[in-house]
Order: structure tokens, then sequence, then C-alpha cells
């Protein structure tokens, strides 16, 4: 009943988001200006897309390189795009969805594949923090007093960041010590279960430190600023995809302004952003840069429209591609849920 009222309560959320971030919307003149956006800059706008996710897919390769070093690509760009899908369906489901798909292809502990994706949504959360700083020292004022929200919450993040880095930090280096307390503390209530327990919290504590290696440090930090870069270049191509340059002068830094701080309507608990982030898009839009609001909604629906419906195709497209590959080299088909069957510690 908890799960089932979770689930329904994120998408209770994303209606009161959507409603209240189109209410007085004309449909009739935001269906005509979508239908007015450029094809080419729409193909522009999915290419940017796309290359952020396969680029998130090659750094995530660095990230569990202390685990195994050749992981597949394919398996990897699968686990990354299948994870996003679930998320569209339901919040936060996808991340641990993507540690038990990466697991199974390639026979590593889901524990593990789960604390790596948790270090990778700590960077992408310190990486959007500094990013929203580059944004503070580009707006043509003050960001923060536009924005009163934005100020704490960048504090308050900062604060729960450096918490976790250092529980993280302890957890990996007296990960024997953590261990046996949890078995002890597990033992008052039940002694089956509690080594099986006290080893998925140890292999989850190695997925916190796979993270290794200079080049290893490097590469995930050359790719993170290349996955900001194409969200950056991706918001800003999204003005000319409705031609909103021919109505208002648009620039780069307002590309990457919006990016930032919409970006916040991902984080929130909405199945993939929806309510959320076209209620951030809309008020970025029309409180700080004067876009009407007609094409301020037409962006925030169209931009989400086409990422939401990308994701989902995508989810079924590398699942059909990974088994017709593995179906070549003689392995075994397997379906979204026969994955989650298959147990590899």
């Amino acid at each position: 009943m908890k799960k089932t009222f979770g689930v329904v309560f994120t998408f209770i959320l994303a209606a009161a988001f959507l409603f209240f971030a189109l209410r007085g919307t004309d449909l009739q003149d935001l269906a005509g200006i979508i239908s007015n956006a450029s094809l080419p800059f729409m193909f522009l706008f999915i290419t940017f897309f796309l290359s952020a996710h396969v680029v998130r897919a090659l750094r995530w390769r660095y990230i569990v390189a202390s685990q195994k070093e050749d992981v597949s690509f394919l398996h990897a760009l699968g686990g990354v795009l299948i994870g996003y899908g679930v998320n569209c369906v339901v919040p936060r489901l996808g991340e641990v969805y993507r540690s038990f798909f990466i697991g199974h292809w390639e026979k590593l502990s889901r524990s593990a594949m789960l604390g790596t994706v948790v270090v990778e949504r700590i960077i992408d959360i310190v990486s959007l923090a500094l990013s929203i700083l580059i944004s503070v020292l580009i707006f043509p004022g003050n960001l923060f007093e536009e924005v009163t929200w934005l100020k704490p919450t960048l504090n308050i993040t900062a604060a729960l960041m450096v918490g976790v880095i250092i529980l993280m930090i302890l957890i990996v280096k007296f990960k024997e010590k953590f261990y046996g307390y949890i078995v002890k503390f597990i033992e008052i209530f039940t002694h089956k279960y509690a080594e099986k327990i006290g080893g998925i919290f140890k292999t989850f504590a190695e997925g916190f430190g796979a993270l290794q290696g200079r080049k290893n440090y490097f590469m995930t930090f050359f790719w993170t600023v290349v996955i900001m870069l194409l969200y950056g270049f991706n918001a800003y191509v999204g003005f000319y995809m409705l031609r909103i340059n021919e109505v208002y002068g648009v620039t780069l830094s307002m590309g990457w302004i919006l990016m930032t701080i919409s970006a916040f309507g991902v984080i929130i608990p909405t199945p993939g952003g929806t309510g959320s982030y076209h209620l951030l898009v809309i008020f970025v839009m029309t409180a700080l840069f004067g876009i009407a609001r007609d094409l301020s909604v037409a962006y925030a629906v169209l931009t989400h429209f086409i990422s939401y419906s990308l994701f989902i195709i995508l989810m079924f497209v590398i699942y059909g591609v990974i088994n017709y590959v593995h179906g070549k080299k003689g392995l075994p088909k397997e379906n979204f849920f026969s994955v989650l069957k298959r147990r590899v510690e």
C-alpha cells in the first residue's frame, strides 16, 4: 500500500505542477506554435540530447572501471537509457533497475553497481551546483534576488553533499567495522539474514569506492564537463527550434541559465520531471528573460515531450538491439522482468 501510494502521489504531484504551469493556456495557440517548429533545429536538439546520454554511458564506464575494466559500452548505454525510461514511469526506480540491468549483463554485484549509481548522482549534483554558480556570474543582474529560493537551496545542497561525501569516505575506509555493526544490529531481529544483509552492505560500499585511479578521475571529470555543455547547447537550440530567436534576442548564456535552473524540475520526484520541469522553464523564460508566456509554455511542452518520448521509445529499442546482438552470439534473450529475476552477487 505504501509503495502504491508513493507512485500515485508522484502522479498527483505531476498533475498539480502541470495545472499551475499550463493554466490559462490556449491549447489552439499552443498547437499552432509547436506545429511551426523548425524541423532542422528539432533534429539538432535531439542530436544534442542523445549525445549527452551517450557521453553519460562513456562516463559510467570509467566510474565502474575498478569493478570491471571492459564493461560493454552497449550495456552501459542500455543501463542509462532504460534507467531514464523507467524514471519516466516511476521516479527514482530507474536508478535501481539500472544497477540490476548492468549487474546482470556484466555479471557484477547489483549492490556494488547501485553504489556506483549513487556516486554518479553525487557527481551530477555537484556539477549542477557549480553550473548554477556560473549562471550567477553570467546573468545580467542578481540571480539570487530574482530566484529567491536558489541561494538557500544551494546552501542546503552543499551542506548535504559535504555530509554525504564524508559519510561515503568513512564507509569505504571503515567498511569492515560498519559491516560488523550492521550484522550485530540485524542479529537482534533475525540471525538468518544478518550475514546476507551485511554482505549486501559491503558490496554496496565497494561501489562507493569504485572510482579509482588518475585516469578514471580525469576522464570522469572531462566527460562531466562535456555532459553539462551538451545540456547547455541543448537548451539553447530549443530557442531556435521554436523560432523564439526571430522575436527575441537569445544567447548561449540564456540557454545555460535555463538549463541549470530547470534541472531542479527533473530532480523533483515526478515521472520524468513532468509538471515540475514545465513550471520552472516557464518561470525562467517569462520572469528572467521576458519571453512571452505562450512561447515559454510551448518551449516547456515540446522539449519535455521530445525527451520523455525518446526515453520511452529508446528503452524498448535498446533492449531489442541488445537481444539481437546477444542472439547473434548464441546467448539467451532477455526481457524487462527476466533481468530482475536472475541475481548475481
